[in-house]
């Protein structure tokens, strides 16, 4: 285990393998939310299902076995939902299409993981904005959640309105939700796998789950979903750079925010405040998003979650080799993961719950600013309301350089060529 360099870490094989377990329990819904979401965008779930956990063994794999960090990767919450319910259902894109422009985005995300530039465009977004795109997902993926619930439900005089509270699945996703919530509230950790499961065996015994099957031989995609060849034309026919932008920039927010946050909770940064191995986790997160884009699933990040795993101990890579390893063995249980991502009530409450954590970041936003601080409420409020994460963050990058140039303050040039960016992939494309 002198591979992991485990004494340079001070810990012990015993206490990763207990982080690696812990971190698998706290992200574990993953493998059930992200083939079911995905399978919204006319993805067949059996391909979703496999290429979600594909993602997950190339990026957590290599956080493992080359970036020797603690910090799991797989498909990102909010980019999901983007993929599934902006790109494909709104604005009607293929979803060979839409994850083409998946493909495109980890090209550059890859590019930019082998250069300094990437410290220097990190730099250069505001604060308020990156602070901003994360709650406004968190807010999209909670209102994402109660709809598929049936707790909200469309209205022609106000939009929404509360559904069927008497409904027997409507009722069943508040047990859900409150149980999850008191757990997670608690510290439990698993606290939205448990609740899933929870409310999994009241919804079988309510006849809303029917089970089928529990095991089955894992199976491999039919053949790529995404043709590297065809795949910058097709976002150049359809006008889609917004889209390649926005899977781009939040993917980078995400994990180099994970990478920050849980890196200084393992006492993994250097003086400098970046972690060690930094680069090569970019690297590894690229390449979980292109390999998943290929087969059939949407961007891959650093998981927040991963920070379980640390508070047990984890420090090295064997922690994120043992999430690897329990996630393949999921491969496995493919039949009971498709039952259990067929009936809403199950996956929403784990929805509405990373949505209300992703929310928390709106306490970081400046709001003495008046031109800090309306265009972050402008990307909030718009992208539950629009349904499109892309169009929240364009509107934040198009009125932040023009606040600032009102007030004669110093703006960055990128986020000038951002802001242009999105004018013509808004107005014009």
């Amino acid at each position: 285990m002198n591979f992991f360099q485990l004494k340079q870490h001070e810990t012990n094989v015993k206490q990763e393998v207990m982080a690696g377990i812990t971190t698998f329990v706290t992200m574990a819904y993953i493998s059930v939310v992200n083939p079911a979401i995905l399978s919204d965008a006319g993805i067949p779930f059996a391909q979703a299902f496999t290429a979600t956990i594909i993602a997950i063994l190339i990026g957590t794999g290599l956080m493992a076995f080359y970036a020797n960090l603690p910090i799991a990767v797989a498909p990102g919450m909010g980019l999901n939902a983007f993929f599934a319910y902006t790109l494909v259902a709104q604005q009607q894109i293929a979803p060979s299409a839409a994850l083409g422009v998946v493909f495109v985005s980890s090209v550059f995300f890859l590019i930019l993981s082998l250069s300094p530039i990437r410290t220097k465009l990190i730099q250069a977004i505001p604060a308020s904005l990156k602070h901003a795109i994360t709650t406004g997902i968190g807010l999209f993926i909670a209102s994402l959640g109660l709809k598929l619930s049936g707790l909200i439900v469309a209205d022609e005089a106000n939009l929404v309105r509360l559904g069927d509270l008497s409904s027997p699945s409507v009722l069943l996703v508040l047990g859900g939700l409150i149980v999850s919530a008191l757990l997670f509230s608690r510290n439990v950790p698993g606290s939205l796998l448990i609740g899933m499961v929870l409310t999994g065996i009241a919804a079988y015994f309510m006849g809303l789950l029917k089970i089928e099957g529990v095991t089955a031989m894992p199976t491999l995609p039919e053949g790529l979903m995404v043709n590297p060849l065809t795949a910058f034309s097709d976002v150049i026919q359809y006008g889609l750079f917004g889209a390649v932008l926005s899977f781009f920039l939040v993917t980078l927010f995400d994990t180099t925010g994970t990478l920050v946050g849980v890196g200084k909770q393992a006492n993994l940064l250097k003086e400098d405040g970046t972690i060690e191995n930094g680069h090569r986790a970019l690297f590894a997160d690229s390449l979980a998003t292109m390999g998943g884009s290929l087969v059939g699933t949407s961007p891959s990040t650093a998981y927040i979650e991963s920070a379980a795993g640390v508070a047990q101990g984890g420090r090295t890579g064997l922690t994120t080799a043992v999430v690897a390893g329990l996630f393949g063995l999921t491969l496995f249980f493919s039949p009971l993961i498709g039952a259990i991502s067929g009936v809403a009530a199950i996956t929403a409450p784990a929805l509405i719950i990373v949505g209300a954590l992703m929310l928390t970041n709106v306490r970081y936003i400046d709001w003495t600013d008046f031109s800090e601080y309306f265009p972050a409420f402008m990307t909030i409020l718009i992208m539950p309301l629009s349904g499109s994460i892309e169009r929240g963050i364009a509107f934040g990058f198009i009125l932040y350089p023009i606040f600032k140039a009102m007030n004669k303050e110093t703006v960055h040039p990128l986020i000038y060529l951002f802001g242009a960016l999105f004018i013509l992939e808004m107005f014009f494309l």
